[in-house]
């Protein structure tokens, strides 16, 4: 890597409309780098292919869904998070090992909006790499942590990895904390919400970790219920800043984190 340039790619199976390279840039920017940001939407067939190239020719890659758990394979190592979570969201490629900032950043976007977990009912709709991450930081921070996902076979498999519990009917309530895990709400599925108002019966806090658009259809109902509404754009970014400091090698810091974050929505913000 040069000193001070740094290449750097997302990989995933749609990523052309992601603000992942202009955040990136933005930060790495603001640290004194150049980066050079590519977007790589890969079919599954061609996984393969694409991961020899990010191994090769990229100083570091990020990860999104569908692969997040498909690309362990091709590492050396997965480290910290990632081998808690059983997912990757970030590549050092000179070394080959996976990590993964999807917590960390889920939980300082908690911080920032002054919620509590401790002994709360959390139910989490997807046990995708996203929902996996968010399930494992929350359950680390002292949360009674369910995930709800149709797959039967895959939410047995996710809630016994994780050591947390499955529900079979999100519609049901009683939840303190609802977070959408899932995909539904975005792109070709705007307008759309994996529940329906019922489920936000005695909660406060809906949190999707979709973040375009700001007020997904799940937040719309939640917001019907009085809750506290949360999207998942201050995630992205801090789940970025610590994926930078992990290429950098660099301690990561809450407080420049969150100077950086105001510093980029005054630039950015809609």
């Amino acid at each position: 890597m040069n000193d001070k340039i740094i290449r750097l790619a997302l990989l995933g199976k749609d990523v052309s409309a992601s603000r992942s390279k202009q955040i990136h840039q933005f930060i790495l920017d603001e640290l004194g780098y150049v980066c050079e940001y590519e977007l790589l939407s890969v079919n599954r067939e061609d996984l393969d292919f694409a991961m020899r190239r990010l191994m090769g020719d990229f100083d570091g890659f990020n990860v999104t869904v569908p692969y997040k758990r498909d690309v362990m394979a091709y590492l050396n190592e997965i480290k910290d998070d990632a081998f808690t979570y059983g997912s990757v969201n970030t590549v050092v490629t000179q070394t080959g090992v996976g990590y993964n900032t999807d917590g960390v950043g889920f939980m300082l976007m908690l911080q920032d909006n002054g919620v509590s977990v401790i002994d709360k009912k959390v139910l989490i709709l997807g046990g995708g790499g996203a929902g996996r991450s968010c399930a494992a930081a929350l359950k680390t921070a002292g949360a009674k942590v369910y995930i709800y996902q149709r797959n039967k076979e895959k939410l047995t498999e996710v809630c016994a990895e994780l050591g947390v519990s499955s529900i079979e009917n999100p519609e049901m309530g009683g939840f303190d904390i609802l977070i959408n895990g899932t995909g539904v709400g975005m792109r070709d599925t705007v307008g759309q919400s994996p529940v329906t108002k019922a489920a936000f019966k005695g909660a406060k806090i809906a949190i999707d970790l979709i973040y375009r658009p700001k007020e997904t259809e799940f937040l719309r109902l939640a917001k019907e219920r009085n809750l506290h509404t949360i999207n998942g754009d201050a995630m992205l970014f801090y789940q970025a800043y610590y994926s930078d400091c992990i290429y950098l090698a660099r301690q990561a810091d809450e407080t420049q984190a969150r100077a950086l974050y105001q510093k980029y929505l005054t630039k950015y913000e809609d």
